[in-house]
């Protein structure tokens, strides 16, 4: 027999990993596991069971959180937290060293129990999992060291909630336990009722390193637990990993508690081959994304969108290369496939596979094992509308979709509520570059998929949340920025305005009627009606009073004015440097207008010459707020780029409203959004007066539309609306929890905040922070010097 025969025709022998340390662990602790507060593991409590998904065997019971243990966790981190923040950055990168060192020291131990306990294959666990968490501590261990210099002023949040899926649990750990420390912040940290055991030994390997008490708290249980740290009064800030659904709940919850949020939600990515792809490396590149750790992984590259020009031999190969998979034992180091989680999600992933079967899809299927186990899947005959094409299965089952233009390939990648990874295959660089702009998604791999590393921000547009973990982005998320409001303003609560005719308007000139202004039209309101704008002594003016239609009108035409985010930052830069142009020839004329208002002369005058300086500072940020290239694995170039967020709703500051509204538009447009602008509700006639100065200064129809009227009513129907990706409010606290609140629909960013708690004439009223808040960072992973 030759030896082509052989290696033709042999199978894979079995491989099983030994584990028998991690057994010996386990039994240390059969009585029960209890929290880790304070330093120490507290006695068992209630308990509940943790299985192997594998075997279904009870490896563990673990305790379940109450929420007195929540309080206890959190006391005992607020009270370790101002000493951990005055370490010195070199302090605190020492301690994070040596978790680094110790999770190395304890890999194999930790690999074993994530086996064992999430049923992903010891390959993964092993090779992948375990050396990212030691590269996270390390990555940080040097954030902690250089904090001072590379974000000056920055200080911690204080105490952080954190709460972490079932698909990487050590892993997720890490993404968020490494950047909160090397800020200075304490935690207390809820793994996944199913899958709690690296946890546990993460918090004896803490204790082992000598963090202080208090600074790590872990607390075990299953939602209720989560929900008992969401409410919490005691934390600064909340960071999630998980599904969409529960990602909303928390928005609501959150709302107008003052907590910094971060969400890392859902996925449905786009796994794009073109036809001059290399067929076969795109292959393994659709084993990697969606059958890696069984397909529960929210990037997982769920839709594979193939050229038709190449489809036919495209889905051969596909076809062959999945008869050649391994599903079963997980502790086989052998293993392709491992097992699902629990039965809970074995269970929905049968069932939306069966309905879409039932809409007409065709699956073909490999094998696998009875037990907790699914196959791996291939999906086609799919429409775009089925629920295998839109819902995230969380399993491994990939659905196939062709295509034929580029344009068409981006529409179909788009066609989704999620935004979180993309990746995209061509042996033309310029085209993967090309459609890497044009795909909404936070992460995008060209010519590869699932790579991570902690110098990288990982996070996704749209529904599948905001903020990053990683990279310097990652580290922002867990400081406080300078720049932030300093005062201690509650807030202003506009007077309720009048509809009816005024007594007396100052007449003697021709009318001027202040209109809405929409795609670069002046419009009438819906409603038909205008209100008093009253001045220091008199009504001054009539505004229109705009209603939700007029948002919707707005919203619409800012859509359509989406090119304005491809023009270049030095284009956009032309026209900011033009509106300032003209503001200052119109100075006198605008600081008249605030006089009418009750400013003083000088007031007004400096107000009209803030604005102008505004313009200009923005104008030259347009074209220098750049991306970086992050240093990550050596093959690839990982370009963070800074791109607009889209369309965003901004409502202005009641005072000084003029530079409140100049204030919030231009970074935005700066930026490359499109904007729909609430002005000063008291003072519209400020912001209706910058018609003639926009429609002078080429501004683009659509870019800026201005609606005025009743504030928090406006600013309702902006936060509910699905086709506005991001809110900008400043006014009340009612209005801060309702803008929030009123977000979770499609989960836009928002930043909201008491309308008096900055100077806005002064520095406070301008700045990087502007800057970040109108943008999202999208990573792109570009092979290099491979």
């Amino acid at each position: 027999m030759s030896i082509q025969s052989i290696l033709e025709t042999m199978e894979y022998g079995v491989a099983p990993e030994d584990d028998s340390q991690a057994r010996k662990w386990l039994a240390k602790h059969e009585g029960g596991f209890g929290h880790f507060i304070d330093g120490a593991m507290t006695k068992p409590g209630d308990l509940f069971e943790v299985r192997d998904p594998a075997s279904d065997t009870v490896l563990a019971r673990v305790t379940q959180g109450s929420a007195s243990d929540v309080d206890a966790a959190v006391s005992a981190a607020r009270r370790a937290q101002s000493g951990w923040a005055k370490l010195s950055g070199h302090q605190r990168a020492k301690h994070l060293y040596a978790l680094a060192r110790h999770i190395q020291q304890h890999s194999r131990l930790l690999a074993v129990l994530e086996t064992l306990d999430s049923g992903k294959p010891i390959r993964e666990s092993r090779d992948i999992d375990i050396p990212l968490v030691a590269r996270h501590f390390y990555h940080h261990a040097g954030w902690a060291e250089i904090l001072e210099d590379e974000l000056p002023g920055h200080t911690a949040q204080g105490v952080c909630g954190q709460i972490i899926p079932w698909n990487f649990p050590l892993l997720m750990l890490a993404w968020k336990v490494a950047p909160a420390l090397a800020a200075g912040n304490t935690v207390v940290l809820k793994p996944a009722e199913y899958t709690p055991l690296t946890a546990l030994a993460f918090a004896e390997i803490a204790q082992e390193c000598g963090i202080p008490k208090g600074v790590i708290n872990i607390v075990t249980g299953d939602g209720e637990t989560g929900a008992a740290i969401v409410g919490h009064e005691g934390i600064d800030k909340l960071a999630f990993t998980g599904s969409t659904d529960v990602g909303r709940i928390l928005r609501e919850r959150t709302a107008g508690s003052g907590k910094a949020l971060t969400l890392e939600l859902g996925g449905k990515s786009p796994f794009i081959v073109f036809e001059d792809a290399d067929l076969d490396a795109a292959v393994e590149g659709v084993v990697d994304a969606i059958w890696f750790n069984q397909g529960q992984v929210c990037c997982a590259g769920s839709r594979i969108l193939v050229a038709e020009a190449v489809a036919e031999r495209f889905e051969t190969l596909l076809r062959a290369r999945m008869k050649t998979l391994r599903t079963g034992d997980p502790m086989d180091k052998s293993t392709d496939i491992g097992a699902i989680v629990h039965p809970s999600q074995l269970a929905r992933i049968r069932d939306l596979v069966e309905k879409g079967a039932s809409e007409g899809a065709t699956l073909t299927q490999g094998s696998a094992p009875q037990g907790c186990y699914f196959p791996p899947t291939l999906v086609t005959d799919v429409e775009p509308a089925s629920v295998l094409a839109t819902e995230e299965i969380f399993g491994p089952v990939v659905t196939l979709t062709t295509f034929r233009t580029p344009s068409d390939a981006v529409a179909l990648a788009n066609n989704t509520r999620y935004g979180l990874a993309a990746s995209i295959w061509s042996e033309n660089v310029n085209l993967c570059l090309d459609i890497a702009g044009q795909v909404k998604a936070g992460i995008v791999w060209i010519n590869s998929t699932n790579i991570f590393d902690a110098g990288a921000g990982f996070g996704g547009y749209r529904e599948s949340g905001f903020g990053r973990e990683g990279g310097r982005e990652g580290m922002r998320a867990y400081l406080r920025n300078p720049a932030a409001a300093t005062g201690n303003g509650k807030g202003t609560t506009p007077a309720e305005l009048e509809t009816g005719p005024a007594d007396t308007i100052k007449g003697g000139e021709i009318d001027r009627t202040a209109k809405l202004y929409v795609g670069g039209k002046q419009a009438r309101p819906d409603s038909g009606y205008s209100y008093q704008v009253k001045g220091g002594k008199a009504v001054v003016g009539l505004a229109g009073l705009g209603n939700r239609k007029d948002i919707r009108n707005a919203a619409e035409a800012a859509h359509k004015a989406k090119g304005w985010g491809k023009a270049t930052g030095h284009n956009r830069a032309q026209v900011l440097y033009y509106i300032g142009e003209n503001l200052s020839a119109r100075g006198a004329e605008f600081a008249a207008r605030l006089e009418s208002f009750g400013a003083s002369r000088k007031a007004a005058e400096a107000e009209v010459e803030t604005a102008v300086e505004r313009c200009f500072w923005y104008a030259a940020q347009a074209d220098k707020f750049d991306g970086a290239v992050h240093a990550t694995k050596s093959e690839f170039v990982t370009l963070a780029m800074n791109e607009p967020i889209g369309v965003m709703g901004l409502v202005a500051p009641t005072a000084q409203p003029l530079l409140g509204a100049i204030s919030l538009v231009l970074p935005a447009i700066a930026m490359g959004n499109r904007v729909v602008l609430v002005p000063s509700q008291t003072h519209p006639l400020a912001a209706t007066d910058l018609y003639q100065v926009l429609d002078t200064s080429d501004v683009p129809d659509g870019v800026v539309n201005i609606v005025t009227g009743p504030r928090d009513e406006l600013a309702k129907t902006l936060a509910a609306h699905d086709g506005v990706d991001a809110m900008w409010y400043f006014g009340n606290a009612e209005g801060c929890r309702m803008v929030e609140a009123q977000s979770a629909g499609n989960l836009k960013q928002t930043w909201v905040e008491a309308d008096d708690a900055r100077d806005w004439g002064a520095r406070a009223g301008q700045g990087r922070l502007f800057l970040d808040r109108a943008t999202q960072v999208k990573n792109i992973w570009v092979p290099y010097g491979a």
